[in-house]
């Protein structure tokens, strides 16, 4: 992987917290459409880092929101790294319910759907002894309040009527050491999870300006840069924000059964006549949009096919698209479910050569801080 043009290092980029949110995501969103333009022709120029929480079951939005591109991506031929981000389960919560099952599920929805351990490397954070290493010096780059004025922080400040752990206010410098390790130099994010990139990008520049370079013609860590998302905002099966607490997904690993009970209890309007109005039928809306994205249809055409066939019309549709869409997916993961010797292989092999990886990485910021001892 060689580093892409315009630019190529953290320390030539602008403090992005220094810029405004408008001038922030103007310029993010005119370097993704460049970075996408350039993927299709020099993909071997591109590191990618994305992954998930392993707090419960992957569903539709996880699908569509996600996973679907990380599949096109890995086949466009970026070197592709997927994280189970499993220490950041626990930092904001006592428990973490069934995390082993959790992993090797997401590990079997990775595969089915497409992500290949050939081509991607899939690994869980905590087994990256060097990676989380990394967050030593990464800390003593960033101040108290520059951690709680990132969003996610702020929230949790906001919203929760229990005490902050010190896990939850270094969440951001976690998620900058699991990109800065590989040396990721994109990652797919949407619009809220800008702040989070801006602050990797401020700790790779601020470690270059304070400790120097392993090598003196180029700093250790490249500059990360956003692949902003372009999958809809899909709602649950309510109506509200899609949630596995709300128990209003549908699982990738559900039956056919499963998935036409919980459409038919899904929640529509008393017009009879099928529009594509997201604005005001929001629920009708998002039907036809997960029929769309099932089929590769318009939604608009879909509601127009339709018409007055009411709501049992719309969920019948639904009901049929998104099975046919998933019936290889959940083909191919009851096989890789029932084989959790092939499950285990892939992960051990993604933590080995992602604790090579890191372990390298390590050493070059030992060197440039004078700790290669």
């Amino acid at each position: 992987m060689t580093s892409v043009d315009l630019p190529t290092s953290a320390v030539e980029a602008d403090d992005g917290l220094a810029s405004s949110i408008d001038g922030s995501l103007r310029a993010s969103l005119k370097r993704s459409e460049q970075i996408e333009a350039d993927l299709e022709v020099h993909p071997e120029r591109y590191r990618m880092l994305t992954g998930d929480r392993p707090t419960g079951k992957l569903h539709l939005g996880h699908y569509f929101g996600s996973l679907a591109n990380r599949v096109r991506l890995q086949n466009l031929g970026l070197d592709s790294w997927v994280l189970i981000a499993d220490y950041q389960v626990i930092y904001d919560r006592d428990g973490v319910g069934d995390l082993k099952a959790n992993v090797f599920s997401a590990i079997a929805d990775y595969l089915a759907v497409g992500i290949d351990p050939q081509r991607s490397t899939i690994f869980a954070h905590s087994a990256i002894a060097p990676l989380n290493q990394l967050l030593l010096p990464f800390l003593s780059l960033v101040t108290d309040s520059e951690l709680r004025r990132n969003p996610t922080v702020k929230d949790e400040l906001a919203n929760s009527d229990r005490p902050m752990s010190g896990l939850m206010l270094t969440f951001p410098v976690h998620q900058a050491a699991d990109i800065l390790f590989c040396k990721a130099n994109v990652v797919p994010v949407g619009k809220d999870q800008l702040p989070h990139l801006e602050l990797t990008r401020l700790i790779a520049r601020r470690f270059d300006e304070r400790y120097g370079r392993a090598e003196k013609d180029r700093p250790i860590f490249p500059f990360a840069d956003a692949l902003l998302s372009s999958a809809p905002n899909i709602l649950g099966l309510d109506g509200n924000k899609m949630s596995k607490s709300r128990g209003n997904v549908i699982e990738l690993g559900m039956t056919a059964q499963q998935t036409a009970k919980l459409i038919k209890k899904a929640k529509t309007d008393s017009d009879r006549h099928i529009t594509f109005d997201p604005q005001n039928r929001p629920e009708v809306s998002n039907l036809l949009m997960l029929a769309g994205l099932a089929t590769g249809e318009d939604p608009v055409q879909i509601a127009e096919e339709i018409g007055d066939g009411g709501g049992g019309g719309l969920k019948k549709l639904v009901t049929e698209a998104l099975n046919e869409h998933l019936a290889p997916i959940r083909e191919r993961r009851a096989e890789l479910v029932a084989d959790q010797g092939y499950l285990v292989e892939v992960l051990r092999d993604g933590n080995a050569k992602a604790d090579e990886v890191a372990t390298q990485t390590l050493s070059e910021v030992r060197k440039a801080m004078q700790m290669d001892y």
